[in-house]
């Protein structure tokens, strides 16, 4: 029974990613978060301007983008501040 404890235990050090690691992970998810972020905001100006023109085709699909670039900048504000 206790060797299933004991093995829990037995990891080793090296499997632990280090601060550097961590530090590196967290900016690569941190730009690629904000490029979506970019796209988002793009996307939903995009679809602002073409209703602005009357260029657009699909009123809900445009309802949608920007409702995700509403949600993704509140997101990432709340992120920002717990920061």
């Amino acid at each position: 029974m206790s060797s299933g404890i004991g093995s829990i235990g037995g990891l080793s050090s090296s499997s632990q990613p280090t601060p550097a690691q961590k530090s590196g992970e967290f900016s690569t998810i941190l730009n690629k978060t904000l490029s979506e972020l970019n796209e988002s905001q793009v996307a939903a100006d995009k679809a602002v301007a073409e209703l602005a023109t009357g260029e657009i085709t699909d009123l809900h699909q445009a309802a949608i983008a920007i409702g995700k670039a509403e949600t993704s900048m509140k997101l990432m504000l709340e992120i920002r501040n717990k920061a």
